[in-house]
């Protein structure tokens, strides 16, 4: 039983002599799993100028090939020849995005009785279906009669600069309408449910009150929706769970090259039942709550009067993070045409209101000022319509420091006063935002009440010594800190969580003064906050051992990788198999990403800053590169550690060859050979002692087994601030990554010797 399809965007291979069709392609494998694996192996025929496709069971990593695209060019498996991306833009662009004329090249289905996903390699009949599918589509659309067009023919976000626009890739390859997004058949399901819809609430609308029949019409309405999500030409393949990514797995629209056809009626993930299941789910439990009343409004001109509300609740938006009003378009058209007639006033508008939006859009003459302002203005309100006896939370949920500088500011400004903050996991730690981005594992959420006086207006006369305040502060620190490790929270997030606490101090006062009478600023504070944080961090990292005794290096390269981690012993290094990339990052959503242990420039800097320790002189150990720092893998500290001519790993590097042709006239694929590393020669010992534990770590990745003993034996075996250090890092360095293993060997070396 088939329960989705597996298409390919193709181009036309821009080769010499060649023309062959190229099924875009990032990827060949089907299923990666730890016990079972399918892949897919490219079959082309010179003759045809055909690409075909082989299926492979129980594949393993060498025999299984690449996919077609890299970085948004495509290489032709017939000739070789890579047509550029400027070019695979154009041609998907002239076919507004290449879904209509896919290629269709695997079916995934179950099988009665038996467990587990199976694939085979479209029949005639699969094709007949998806042909029989259009045409009924371009019956359909003929026959239509509506104020709205059939399929939605609304304006796709027009993306581009450097603010929110950031998430729509989509333009890029032509696809401007929404209905672009949808292959035919996909269209031919969506259009049936909001018909069916629209049916049902007129159907319930004859036989029951109005009030009943809208209900019902809008969870319906709303399940289709959710249906839309996982019905478009965005959605991937997730190679590990063997199921559908929905078109929103991150909050973007960008270019999926093979994408996932999910079978609407089934059973399995990302069919109709499981959309009904949710929604009606969550009218259960939402049925136990107490009664309400819902809202739109301006979030800084709030219909409320003064002192009206009990709690303030609010999970802001966050610069040019998410696009929020662009994104909801794509969710907007769908509920224009199954319950615009039930919800007329909010439906009203082609797409969804924008000109308020608050958030960074340089596009849309929205920058960061315009941003902080009203932002400011969105809290000042807040706070007018709280209670005196009242509670704020605010949720933040990203780790740009100066960012959240901005923000509190902002609310502090407002009349604010922090009481405390706490990290709620709100979200789903398998969301693609969650992982290689600015995203916290937790959202922490900010507890807040107002700072007035009896008759409401806000306290500005309460000044508070800045003595005073640095006094209590580490205090504080110490008092939380340890409490959030004890529950798990640790690296960035507590870091964060920190920060109601040591806010609380500051702004209960409507200005903090130096003797001198200089007002302290917000930006001033946090600076000691951080300093504060990474202290007593550090004292729970070497918890038993000294590690203020430690040189500068050590302190920060422990306190930068705590920062990093997640709970789970800084989580893993395994790639994510979603399958989900857009063209720019050659279909891998990794564009760009840095190798080693990336912070926040101004994140590390407080972190050293707070350790006695300097950026600018550690050059060795961090690198700096625009807003990022990165503290280097150790692999890349072997020049020097060792000397320049000492590479400490095997490195693929090619042959120095002359460029040949194939016989079709196209050019060769690179032959590569394994060039041997050099030997490691017995190391002076390092400056520093985690300089002499990297060099330890080197010895070991390359099977220097001798020189490591004698490493050991002669110069390190005594160090016991050597091996408490790398016992701290065993802990810290990310499970699955090389420093992992190699500190690991490194100690079980130690111990074998006895020492």
């Amino acid at each position: 039983m088939p329960i989705a399809y597996l298409w390919a965007r193709t181009i036309t291979c821009e080769g010499p002599g060649c023309g062959a069709e190229v099924p875009l392609m990032r990827s060949l494998w089907l299923a990666k799993k730890s016990r079972r694996s399918v892949a897919l192996k490219f079959i082309p025929d010179r003759e045809t100028k055909r690409v075909d496709f082989e299926i492979i069971e129980e594949a393993n990593a060498k025999e299984v090939g690449e996919g077609t695209v890299r970085r948004g060019s495509a290489t032709c498996p017939v000739c070789g020849y890579t047509t550029p991306v400027a070019s695979v833009r154009k041609q998907l662009k002239a076919r507004r995005g290449g879904a209509a004329d896919a290629r269709l090249f695997c079916v995934v289905t179950t099988r009665p009785g038996q467990q587990g996903r199976f694939y085979r390699l479209p029949t005639e009949r699969d094709l007949e279906a998806v042909r029989r599918a259009a045409e009924e589509l371009e019956r359909r659309k003929a026959e239509h009669i509506g104020e709205l067009s059939l399929m939605p023919d609304e304006p796709t976000p027009m993306g581009g600069g450097s603010g929110a626009g950031r998430a729509f890739s989509q333009r890029n390859y032509g696809m401007d309408l929404f209905e672009d997004l949808f292959t035919p058949r996909q269209a031919l399901a969506l259009t049936t449910l909001a018909r069916l819809v629209r049916e049902a609430g007129r159907s319930l609308a004859a036989e029951h009150d109005a009030g009943m029949a809208g209900a019902v019409q809008t969870c319906l309405a709303l399940s289709a929706s959710r249906q839309s999500d996982y019905t478009s030409s965005l959605c991937s393949w997730h190679l590990t769970g063997e199921k559908i990514n929905h078109t929103f797995g991150r909050q973007a629209l960008p270019m999926i090259w093979d994408f996932t056809e999910v079978v609407p009626l089934s059973e399995s993930s990302g069919g109709f039942s499981g959309a009904l299941g949710w929604v009606a789910l969550i009218c259960e439990k939402s049925a136990l709550s107490l009664f309400g009343h819902v809202g739109s409004s301006d979030a800084t001109l709030h219909p409320l009067p003064d002192d009206a509300a009990q709690v303030f609740f609010t999970d802001p938006p966050y610069y040019d993070a998410v696009p929020y009003a662009d994104l909801s378009d794509f969710f907007y058209v769908w509920l224009r045409r199954t319950i615009g007639d039930a919800h007329s006033v909010i439906l009203s508008e082609q797409l969804a209101p924008k000109n308020n939006e608050c958030i960074v859009d340089e596009v849309k003459g929205k920058d960061n000022a315009y941003f902080e302002a009203n932002m400011a203005l969105a809290m000042a309100e807040g706070r007018r319509i709280l209670a005196p006896d009242g509670i704020g939370v605010v949720v933040f949920a990203h780790k740009s420091t100066s960012g959240w500088e901005a923000m509190l500011q902002a609310m502090i400004n407002a009349g604010w006063t922090f009481t405390g903050s706490w990290p709620i996991d709100t979200e789903m730690g398998t969301r693609l935002r969650a992982m290689d981005s600015a995203a916290l594992a937790s959202s922490i959420h900010l507890i807040c009440r107002p700072r007035e006086n009896p008759d409401g207006t806000v306290t500005e006369d309460d000044v508070g010594d800045w003595r005073d305040v640095l006094s209590e502060l580490p205090q504080r620190i110490h008092a939380w800190l340890p409490g959030l490790a004890a529950q798990g929270v640790v690296g960035a997030d507590a870091i964060f969580s920190c920060l109601g606490p040591a806010l609380e101090i500051y702004s209960r006062y409507s200005r903090v003064e130096k003797a001198s009478g200089e007002v302290v600023t917000l930006k001033e504070y946090l600076e000691e906050v951080w300093a504060a944080v990474s202290r007593e961090a550090l004292g729970m990292i070497f918890e038993g051992a000294d590690g203020s005794g430690l040189e500068e290096d050590a302190r920060l390269t422990a306190m930068w990788l705590w920062t990093l981690s997640t709970g789970g012993n800084g989580g893993s290094f395994d790639d994510h198999e979603s399958q989900v990339g857009d063209a720019e990052e050659g279909g891998s959503g990794k564009r760009g990403k840095m190798a080693g242990f990336v912070l926040e420039y101004d994140a590390a800097r407080k972190i050293a800053q707070g350790l006695g320790a300097h950026l600018e002189t550690l050059s060795t150990l961090v690198e700096v590169k625009g807003d990022k720092a990165r503290l280097l893998p150790v692999s890349e500290r072997t020049p020097y550690l060792f000397g320049q001519g000492s590479p400490a790993v095997k490195k693929e590097r090619k042959k120095k060859k002359e460029l040949q042709t194939t016989l079709s006239g196209g050019p060769a694929r690179d032959e590569r050979e394994t060039v041997p590393a050099n030997e490691l020669v017995l190391p002076s010992p390092g400056s520093t002692v985690l300089d002499r534990l990297h060099q330890a770590m080197l010895l070991f990745s390359t099977g220097r087994s001798d020189a490591l003993k004698r490493f050991i034996e002669e110069d390190i075996g005594q160090d016991q601030g050597l091996w408490s250090l790398a016992q701290s890092l065993s802990a810290l360095y990310p499970a699955g990554s090389e420093e992992r293993r190699w500190v690991e060997g490194v100690l079980a070396r130690k111990k074998g010797l006895g020492l």
